[in-house]
């Protein structure tokens, strides 16, 4: 058994989400959201990260983390669990994170996903992008959608991730998963590829470097289905975000592409809920006749006038999910406050 499978199923029976490996201190564990130490394991030396690390990572990916000191790929305890990992250098050395990933791929039902977003399920083109900070559960969300719409639709389905987190068994739909080094050299590639691959949707794990947005963009307005990740907290920044990663000179085309081709944005939080544990809140953005020509005008402020307007079809602000939570008691003012995107619409807890 590998070094690392003690600490990852020390880590596990704590009900923690992550791993953290830094030489000089002794294991973490993110649990609930906060990191605790693992006290029954010493401190990591020089020496024994190097072992820990090289001792599960394939020869090539090793050569890969050595040179570009960066390195993510999927590791897995057999029957156990399953585990996004990150490999880095810092100040003291190497490092890593192992974050978990659910053995099963949970449902609408096991999430408690508002019913709103089976909507995009059905689309048959656009972009929909799903948002939210690293540890939001962005990809538990996604591979829920994905698992209803390989449930219910026959669709041909292509993932481009980095590594590949949820493996989906086909059942009515066929997926074809894609692994950024194992598989294609980029995102933008592994993209270019599908163009040509017959596609009903692709999932595009991560949409940082500026070739990808466009290529994702591009895809969408082609007639594909796209969904995508950004790691904004709401849609208007989603919006902007997208915009802003463009040159200035191509800014007003780029508005009139996804004033076209968005058709919805989920943004996701996770709170900490006062009986512990955590609870997940959603803004949502759907498909609507205003949204278009908001976005080609550059009025991004009033999408939130569009959500607040039509919670009837199923949108909500990120402010009303969180004040619906705090009315059931479920987080605390503190909580709800932080994660409030108006916070003068909260009111401000005492300190101390």
């Amino acid at each position: 058994m590998p070094a690392i499978d003690q600490l990852l199923r020390a880590a596990l029976t704590r009900k923690g989400s992550d791993l953290h490996l830094l030489i000089g201190l002794a294991p973490r564990a993110r649990v609930s959201g906060s990191l605790i130490t693992l006290g029954e394991f010493p401190v990591i030396t020089t020496e024994e990260m190097e072992s820990l690390l090289k001792e599960i990572c394939p020869p090539h990916r090793w050569e890969h983390y050595l040179k570009h000191r960066d390195l993510d790929f999927a590791y897995e305890i057999p029957g156990l669990a399953r585990f996004r990992v990150n490999y880095l250098y810092n100040a003291w050395g190497q490092a890593a994170v192992f974050r978990q990933i659910p053995s099963r791929i949970l449902s609408f039902d096991d999430l408690k996903l508002p019913e709103a977003l089976k909507k995009f399920c059905s689309l048959r083109e656009g972009l929909v992008l799903v948002t939210g900070p690293t540890g939001s559960g962005k990809s538990t969300t996604l591979a829920a959608i994905l698992d209803y719409i390989n449930s219910n639709f026959s669709r041909h389905i292509i993932t481009v991730e980095d590594p590949i987190e949820f493996v989906h068994t086909n059942k009515k739909s066929v997926i074809v998963h894609r692994e950024v080094l194992e598989h294609t050299d980029t995102f933008a590639d592994a993209l270019k590829g599908a163009m040509r691959a017959d596609p009903d949707i692709i999932l595009v794990g991560e949409m940082r470097q500026l070739e990808t947005i466009r290529l994702a963009l591009g895809c969408a307005s082609m007639g594909m289905l796209v969904f995508g990740t950004l790691h904004t907290n709401n849609a208007p920044k989603t919006i902007d975000r997208i915009i802003d990663a463009f040159p200035a000179d191509e800014q007003n085309q780029i508005r009139v592409m996804l004033g076209s081709c968005l058709r919805g944005v989920v943004s996701q939080l996770l709170c900490k809920k006062i009986t512990g544990g955590r609870v997940a809140v959603h803004e949502i953005l759907l498909p609507h006749d205003a949204l278009g020509g908001t976005i080609r005008s550059g009025n991004i402020n009033a999408i939130r006038n569009i959500i607040e307007g039509s919670m009837a079809e199923g949108m909500i602000s990120m402010d009303f999910s969180l004040k619906k939570l705090l009315a059931a008691g479920e987080i605390s003012k503190q909580e709800a406050y932080m994660k409030a995107t108006d916070k003068a619409a909260f009111e401000r807890p005492a300190a101390g």
